[in-house]
């Protein structure tokens, strides 16, 4: 594949032309906002007006990025940010958040099994994604490290969490300012979706996965939920199957798994390669 780097142009490069606006003497004309170029310029890029230019490039800058590294599909983990690790559990916030601290080393375990599988494919299918930061995401990253494999970490800045744990391949580490594009990339090259207990984001994230499927926006891939206790006290399936708001056959859109070794099976049954 031909990259930007490779390409000949008779015309000089945008990075060519910021190194020499770079050295254009300095007056009172050059120090102006205005006489920026407009592709080097934060206070123009962060206008409102902008906002399209914006969601273009947080689309475009992972996908290059995924591109020229040869990742084709992933295994994508979702999760409680505010899950601890075992070790740690007895700082945890609540008895019940201590309790779920076990599936912090399952989604570590299951991330593992994924990279396993993506080494064995030179890293272009089943490579771990997760949001990037603490918690069922970090122990998703940290299982792809325990396996020698890259993994991707898809942060957004946040009040709280911002930091991206320490386990994400620093090259496929990448930071959002829009929610929408951000999910967008977690699932525009899943081979499977991984869903442990979690919070409002776990939720929204969730749903919006089974909405695309349900309504065939997505190919259908494999759902699985870590916890079938936690996910059925949350959310009461069958009253939504009962009351009609949902289809029968909606149901069979998720599986349950309460282990590593479980969720790997499905994974193994039922994925597919991208076409």
């Amino acid at each position: 594949m031909t990259t930007q780097g490779q390409r000949r142009s008779i015309f000089p490069s945008a990075g060519e032309d910021t190194r020499t606006a770079r050295a254009t003497p300095d007056t009172p004309q050059t120090r102006s906002p205005a006489y920026r170029l407009a592709f080097h310029d934060p206070e123009f890029l962060c206008r409102d007006e902008l906002r399209p230019v914006r969601l273009q490039l947080e689309l475009l800058k992972p996908q290059l990025e995924m591109d020229e590294r040869g990742v084709r599909s992933t295994v994508v983990l979702f999760g409680g940010a505010r899950i601890p690790e075992p070790a740690r559990k007895e700082a945890a916030a609540t008895p019940r958040l201590a309790e779920l601290s076990r599936y912090y080393g399952e989604a570590r375990r299951f991330a593992r099994l994924c990279s396993e599988a993506c080494k064995e494919s030179g890293c272009a299918h089943f490579m771990v994604v997760t949001g990037g930061g603490p918690g069922i995401m970090e122990a998703g990253n940290e299982g792809a490290a325990d396996a020698g494999a890259p993994s991707i970490g898809l942060n957004i800045v946040l009040p709280h969490e911002q930091t991206p744990n320490g386990h994400v391949t620093p090259e496929l580490c990448f930071n959002f300012h829009y929610f929408a594009i951000r999910k967008m990339h977690l699932l525009m090259r899943a081979r499977a979706a991984a869903f442990f207990p979690g919070g409002f984001g776990t939720m929204d994230e969730l749903f919006e996965t089974l909405t695309l499927i349900q309504t065939e926006r997505m190919r259908p891939i494999p759902v699985i939920l870590f916890g079938e206790a936690f996910w059925r006290e949350i959310v009461n399936w069958d009253a939504l199957r009962d009351a009609g708001t949902i289809a029968p056959e909606d149901l069979d859109l998720i599986s349950f798994v309460e282990t590593a070794d479980e969720a790997w099976k499905i994974v193994e049954r039922d994925s597919r390669p991208p076409a």
